[in-house]
């Protein structure tokens, strides 16, 4: 039977279920949120003379539910467009609906008594082949299929979505003793491709996978801390990124998480493990209390950490475990702490730490420890596999590195033997790998990755959609490069250029390499894709340069480079080959500018993209504002005569307000990205797609556009942009220096002082804006934003 899904069932409206059909719905599958009758009215209710009857009172939870979805930060909608997909109902009056739908996914209260009756509810309405599964998050998966029919329990598993279902990557599929073994294959291929997810397959065990060894580890740092006298904020300095964790490191995580929920899922597991495991699963006697007085987190607005104004400032204090009372947050500063900070690989910064003998050394290697024998001891109990436990710290809990990576990275048999030494007790199977000559967990085998499993590598089965830019470079596929970038054969007749430079900055190197791969491309490929696998797409153009060359009255060397960025986008735009920009989480100012002129555009589902140029103090100098005006203007039909005014007003306040899109489909809405661009759900597949879209665009005989004249709002449009701006001035919304901007930006976008509809040529409009940009960047309060930014990281309104 193949399956196939077109609407589903969400049963559970609280923050996980609703969260759920949001993502649902922002991968373009409708849903019905389904919860149960109040058995009461509220006072307003009464007011208004409704009775327990009346439809808006019985569907109240899962329309409230609905409605929060518009104002949870972060926003679990990707558009506020994709509410419309959600419908609402009740337990009571809709449970019929649940045969015309294709999956039914339930989320309500971790109780086993209550879910099982749902589930018995469910199956007098479900239709036979119906998928059901249970988003428990460590409830026994077949536990709750008990009693059901034999077609239900093929049918069922469990899907542990993580919170927030839209950002969060990791879900983990709990298959039954009865799962159809093309159901669970179904799910895997659905998650992954469809939703976007890191699938990784659990069995069902407490908490299954990630929970089981993020809360082991989360406890025992808090045992640590409190058998050595360590403070809060001394544990987060060292535990966040310097061994490969979010910033939010252990204590913010919990604020962020929540007290309650962590003491929930601790319980958990608590209740059904017996010995030594069991006592580090219970939770300390100072956070069951912190729970009581409801300091459980940014929820509350106190937990671990406190924001206080003191002496008119904003300041976060950290909580003392003993007294329960707030004071400064401390860091831990040794001698490790710094080695660390100078190292340039996480393995190195690791090691740095691990193998200090201070304060910060003692306390990661007695947190780590534990948590490495930890997961090496129930490793086949919870899982198939060591991937599968790597892959779900990685997805679930943000870890740069999962337990066996980070085995690799400090040394397997060089961190045994001091275990060993310690008195710890080694996996059998771990001692095994290692006297059979085996010395790491993973091995690379040309383009395959391989990991240990029973006494073999064995290779890890990937998607052939994922392609890692890393392993093509080392199998030479490399074909020109310099310290900017890097012109990568992608393969089929398809090259890729990969930044990496610092921040993905575009710079002199890059540009040139731009101009590399349009050379080559256009000679011996089919077409080519500007990706690549950083933390971000690009943050814009390189800012230290440009305040330099302004600040030394360099303004021939200035001019020179801002000419060769606007003819390198025009190259972009008018290359005989397709060229498809793949951009990714941070893409702005200058990583909006690269993308604009392309042929194409595959943008990641996470993609933040905007001309931010106003915060620095100068507008977009690559073509950007010219860039975005076409686009808008390309997008009225051909049938309709375009306002101008509308379509130069919409453009000026994108770039004055430096508006930044929160997905790839508020960047639809923005204009940056067109109806045709693509949108890749799994962050992992960008590359292939934009791979496919330059061959799909090769094949369909592909033709570079023509250049042609550009109708301008001139004048009348110009008064009406300046207008608007002098109007937040008198407001006091924006200072002198902003205005200034603002009038340079209007000028620039309206084609300077000519009539409404005035037709002028590319060059034109680059020249009025490289004009704008080289007057603005000697302004000393715009050399004062530029340096403000790269000191703080943050705008300055001056």
């Amino acid at each position: 039977m193949s399956y196939q899904i077109r609407k589903v069932a969400v049963i559970g409206s609280g923050v996980m279920g609703s969260g759920i059909a949001a993502h649902l719905a922002n991968v373009g599958i409708p849903s019905i949120l389904l919860d149960i009758v109040p058995r009461e009215l509220t006072e307003k209710e009464e007011a208004k003379g409704l009775t327990l009857e009346h439809p808006q009172v019985r569907n109240k939870l899962a329309e409230t539910a609905r409605q929060k979805l518009l104002k949870h930060k972060p926003a679990p909608l990707s558009s506020k467009d994709h509410l419309e997909m959600i419908e609402v109902g009740n337990l009571e009056d809709d449970l019929e609906k649940l045969g015309e739908v294709d999956w039914i996914i339930e989320v309500v209260v971790e109780n086993l008594t209550i879910k099982k009756k749902v589930f018995e509810q469910i199956e007098q309405h479900r239709k036979p082949g119906t998928i059901v599964s249970s988003n428990t998050s460590g409830i026994s998966i077949n536990a709750m299929a008990e009693g059901r029919s034999e077609d239900f329990k093929a049918h069922f598993l469990g899907t542990h979505f993580f919170n927030p279902p839209r950002y969060l990557k990791l879900l983990e599929v709990i298959p039954t003793s009865a799962t159809k073994p093309e159901v669970l294959e179904f799910i895997n291929q659905f998650g992954e491709e469809v939703l976007g997810k890191g699938v990784v397959e659990a069995k069902d065990t407490p908490n299954f996978i990630a929970n089981r060894i993020g809360t082991y580890g989360l406890l025992v740092t808090v045992q640590e801390m409190l058998k050595n006298g360590y403070s809060v904020g001394e544990v987060d300095s060292v535990t966040g990124p310097a061994i490969g964790r979010p910033k939010s490191a252990t204590f913010r995580t919990l604020d962020v998480v929540g007290l309650d929920t962590f003491i929930h899922v601790a319980k958990n597991v608590y209740d059904q493990v017996e010995g030594e495991e069991k006592a580090v699963f219970e939770v300390p006697a100072f956070m069951q209390k912190m729970n009581e007085k409801g300091w459980i987190g940014s929820k509350n607005g106190q937990g671990f950490y406190l924001k206080k104004k003191v002496d008119g400032k904003s300041e976060i204090l950290e909580l003392d475990p003993e007294t329960l009372e707030y004071g400064p947050r401390k860091k831990l500063k040794t001698a490790s702490t710094e080695t660390s900070k100078q190292a340039k690989t996480l393995p190195d910064k690791m090691k740095a730490l691990v193998y200090a003998d201070d304060r910060a050394g003692k306390l990661i290697w007695s947190i780590l420890k534990p948590v490495l024998l930890y997961s090496a001891e129930k490793a086949y109990e919870i899982a198939d596999d060591i991937k599968a436990i790597d892959d779900a710290m990685k997805w679930g809990f943000g870890w740069e590195l999962g337990p066996f990576e980070t085995w690799d990275a400090i040394g397997v048999e060089k961190s045994v033997e001091r275990m060993k030494a310690e008195g710890e007790t080694i996996p059998p199977w771990v001692t095994d790998m290692l006297e059979s000559g085996k010395k790491e967990f993973y091995q690379q085998k040309g383009i395959d990755l391989e990991f240990y499993n029973k006494g073999e590598y064995k290779q890890a089965n990937e998607n052939s959609k994922i392609i890692r830019l890393s392993r093509l470079k080392n199998e030479n596929r490399v074909i020109k490069k310099n310290t900017g970038a890097s012109l990568i054969d992608l393969g089929d007749g398809v090259a890729l250029l990969e930044f990496h430079s610092q921040n993905n900055s575009i710079g002199p190197d890059i540009i040139q390499m731009i101009h590399h791969a349009i050379d080559e491309v256009e000679k011996n490929y089919k077409g080519l894709v500007i990706g690549n696998q950083g933390k971000n797409f690009c943050v814009g153009a390189n800012l230290m340069l440009i305040m330099m060359e302004a600040q030394d009255d360099n303004f021939f060397e200035l001019d020179f480079m801002v000419r060769q960025f606007q003819q390198t986008m025009a190259r972009v735009r008018y290359s005989a080959k397709p060229v498809v920009v793949a951009p990714f989480n941070m893409t702005l100012g200058g990583g909006t500018e690269v993308s604009l002129p392309a042929a194409g555009l595959q943008a990641s589902f996470e993609t933040y993209m905007g001309l931010v140029e106003v915060g620095v103090g100068i507008i977009p100098g690559g073509g950007g504002n010219k860039e975005l005006y076409t686009r808008l203007l390309e997008q009225v039909p051909k049938d309709i005569k375009p306002d101008l005014q509308k379509l130069a007003i919409q453009t000026f306040e994108s770039i004055a307000m430096a508006k930044v899109s929160t997905s790839a489909h508020e960047a639809k809405e923005a204009g940056f990205l067109r109806p045709q661009d693509g949108i890749s759900v799994n962050a992992d597949h960008l590359i292939y797609d934009a791979k496919q879209q330059v061959l799909s665009l090769y094949n369909r005989g592909y033709r570079p556009p023509q250049r042609k004249k550009i109708p301008v709002a001139g004048e009348a449009g110009y008064a009406t942009m300046l207008l608007g701006a002098q109007t937040m001035k008198f407001g006091n919304m924006i200072s002198d220096h902003d205005l200034k901007i603002a009038k340079k930006l209007a000028y620039v976008i309206a084609g300077g002082k000519v009539p409404e509809g005035t037709l002028v040529d590319e060059q034109y409009l680059l020249d009025l804006e490289r004009e704008a940009f080289l007057s603005l960047a000697g302004e000393p309060l715009t050399q004062q934003r530029m340096q403000h930014m790269l000191v703080k990281g943050k705008p300055l309104r001056n």
